[in-house]
C-alpha cells in the first residue's frame, strides 16, 4: 500500500534516526546522488532498496522516484533523511477512516528543530510540503524559487493534521551557508512554473520580488510578527539565520542586474 522513499547525499549522520523511525513493515527506496560517507552502507544494512542518480534537482529527483525504482504500490511517502514521521502519521494513514481516496497528494505539515530544540513560532506555521502522493497520479516540477519542487496542479490535494519532524540544523554554520549560497543563486530570478501549485507563501514571495526591503521583512516577520522571540536564543538564531539567506539573494540579484 505504501512505500518510502528518501533522497540522499552524505546523509549517514541523520540516515540511522530516519530509519528508525519508519515502521519495518513498508519497503523504503533510497534515491543517492553519489554520497561519499557511509549512507548507502547504513541503507543496505537495513534492508532498503538503493537506486543511485545524479542530482537534478528535487523535483525531478522525485519523479526519478516515482517512475524509474519499480515502485509498484499505490501510494508513496517521500521522506528526507532529516526527518522524522510520528506513529500517528502512519496509524492515520492505516486507519481506514480517512477520504485519501479522493486526492492524489497529501500536504504535510513541518515543525522544524534547530540544534535539536523545537521553534514552535520563528518559522511561521503552518509550513505544508507536497509529501504523501498517488504513484500513479502525481508529478513533480520545480517551484517558483527554482529549487525547490511543487506538485502539478491537475493534482486533488489534501491536508494533513500530523506534522513531521524536520531536523534541518545541527550547528554546522559554514556549511548550511555554503549550502544556502547556491540556493540563494536559484532564487534570484523568482518564476511561477506553469501548471504548478503554488502555497500562499509562495504567491507573496512572488509578489513581493527582489527588493531591499525583504531583508528587513524576513527578520521581523520571524522574530516579531511571527513570535520568535518566544523561542529565545534558538528563535534568534533562525531569525538571523534566514534573514542573512534574504541579503545573500538581494546581493546576488543585485549583481546579476549590474553585470547587465
Amino acid at each position: 500500500m505504501l512505500t518510502i522513499v528518501i533522497l540522499t547525499k552524505n546523509e549517514q549522520a541523520n540516515l540511522p534516526g530516519c530509519l528508525a523511525a519508519i515502521p519495518e513493515r513498508y519497503p523504503i527506496v533510497i534515491v543517492d546522488s553519489g554520497s561519499a560517507d557511509d549512507t548507502v552502507a547504513i541503507a543496505n544494512s537495513r534492508g532498503c532498496r538503493v537506486y543511485t542518480n545524479p542530482w537534478p534537482g528535487f523535483a525531478e529527483q522525485r519523479n526519478f522516484a516515482i517512475r524509474q525504482c519499480d515502485i509498484s504500490t499505490p501510494w508513496i511517502l517521500f521522506v528526507d533523511a532529516d526527518e522524522i514521521y510520528p506513529q500517528a502519521f502512519y496509524d492515520w494513514f492505516e486507519s481506514g477512516t480517512t477520504d485519501i481516496d479522493s486526492i492524489d497528494v497529501l500536504m504535510v505539515p513541518s515543525i522544524l528543530y534547530l540544534r535539536g530544540k523545537r521553534l514552535n513560532h520563528a518559522p511561521g506555521y503552518p509550513i505544508y510540503h507536497p509529501r504523501l502522493v498517488r504513484r500513479e497520479t502525481a508529478s513533480f516540477v520545480r517551484n517558483h524559487t527554482g529549487h525547490g519542487e511543487a506538485v502539478i496542479n491537475t493534482c486533488r490535494i489534501g491536508y494533513s493534521a500530523i506534522p513531521y519532524e524536520h531536523y534541518f540544523y545541527h550547528g554546522e554554520i559554514i556549511e548550511w551557508m555554503h549550502k544556502h549560497v547556491d540556493k540563494a543563486a536559484q532564487e534570484v530570478q523568482l518564476q511561477p512554473t506553469t501548471g504548478a501549485v503554488m502555497t500562499t507563501r509562495g504567491r507573496l514571495s512572488v509578489l513581493l520580488g527582489r527588493c531591499w526591503f525583504r531583508i528587513i521583512a524576513r527578520f521581523l516577520y520571524h522574530f516579531v510578527f511571527r513570535g520568535g522571540f518566544l523561542d529565545g536564543v534558538a528563535g534568534l538564531e533562525f531569525a538571523l539565520m534566514f534573514t542573512w539567506y534574504e541579503a545573500t539573494i538581494y546581493l546576488q540579484a543585485k549583481a546579476v542586474i549590474q553585470a547587465r
